[in-house]
């Protein structure tokens, strides 16, 4: 290889910084796409992963094969539209609780000193390094009956005060509102990075401008701080809605039974009801639900590129 080849190969070259993200991409997210997707058109076999390939060739000639019935079976069985819907449901106003905190978070740290400014955004991560696992499951002991916020109400008498005022015992393990708390705990961290990042590079001169014009403090902040950080909001909402759309470690642990989410059932077609291609069938509509934000969001972030060009 002549010293013209080997240069175009090395390390920060365009081809080596295309094609290793290219590569990766390929190997753990084309490759097991595709094998989803053939087991999706796959009828039902006992003891082995039901592959069928798409494209055969028969007596001389390629002929597509699809079995259609995993996916009519999604509209036939309303537990599928129920469970979608009550993802979608779950997600959204998890998503609205998370940027609820995160928003006053971000903004507040944003408005610190770099040195505070570090240790603020280490305090935000540092939950992160533990184990998603072990973090819902400290919720469990939490929330759970005679967990630590129980002994905490019967130790301060507000349970006593509580039981006087005719009020049921605060019950939230296995409740949707205890998947709520788990899921805005656990994301937290991803809706206030984007924000944080965002609004650390807002232009302060623009609210000091706005109060010399006799603007208030809250209509600074809603005609000037709130439109320049949209493009944050939209990247938090993202980050924290489509994975918890798909998620299944909080409402199986922290739900419980009335908490329906697209994962458990996801998870009851692969590992109770041995149904691969039913359950590869449900994988692949929702990536394809999925991908519908990632596609607006997309373009909001084309359309404010393209503002700032022309």
């Amino acid at each position: 290889m002549n010293a013209a080849g080997l240069k175009r190969w090395l390390p920060g070259t365009r081809a080596t910084v295309i094609g290793i993200p290219s590569l990766w991409l390929l190997l753990f997210f084309a490759l097991p796409f595709l094998i989803v997707l053939m087991i999706s058109f796959s009828h039902s076999r006992v003891g082995s992963p039901p592959y069928t390939w798409l494209l055969q060739y028969v007596d001389g000639a390629f002929s597509l094969k699809l079995n259609l019935e995993n996916y009519l079976a999604l509209f036939r069985d309303s537990i599928y539209a129920q469970a979608f819907l009550s993802s979608i449901k779950i997600a959204a106003i998890s998503t609205f609780l998370t940027l609820l905190i995160g928003y006053p978070m971000a903004y507040a740290i944003a408005r610190l000193s770099p040195a505070a400014r570090n240790v603020a955004m280490m305090l935000v991560v540092l939950p992160s390094w533990t184990s998603f696992l072990i973090r819902v499951y400290a919720w469990k002991a939490i929330l759970d009956r005679n967990g630590l916020l129980d002994q905490f109400l019967q130790f301060s008498g507000l349970q006593s005060l509580m039981t006087s005022m005719g009020l049921p015992k605060l019950q939230l393990i296995d409740t949707p509102t205890a998947a709520y708390i788990g899921i805005v705990y656990c994301y937290l961290p991803f809706m206030v990075l984007p924000l944080y990042a965002n609004l650390v590079k807002h232009d302060n001169r623009l609210l000091e401008a706005a109060y010399d014009l006799g603007a208030k403090p809250w209509q600074a902040f809603l005609r000037i701080t709130l439109p320049l950080s949209k493009a944050g909001i939209i990247a938090g909402c993202m980050l924290v809605m489509i994975p918890a759309v798909g998620e299944f470690v909080i409402p199986e642990l922290l739900g419980g039974p009335d908490t329906l989410m697209i994962g458990r059932v996801l998870w009851g077609e692969f590992f109770n009801n041995r149904d691969w291609p039913a359950a590869s069938a449900v994988a692949i509509v929702m990536l394809i639900l999925l991908l519908i934000p990632i596609l607006i969001f997309n373009r909001v972030q084309q359309r404010e590129l393209e503002g700032r060009l022309t």
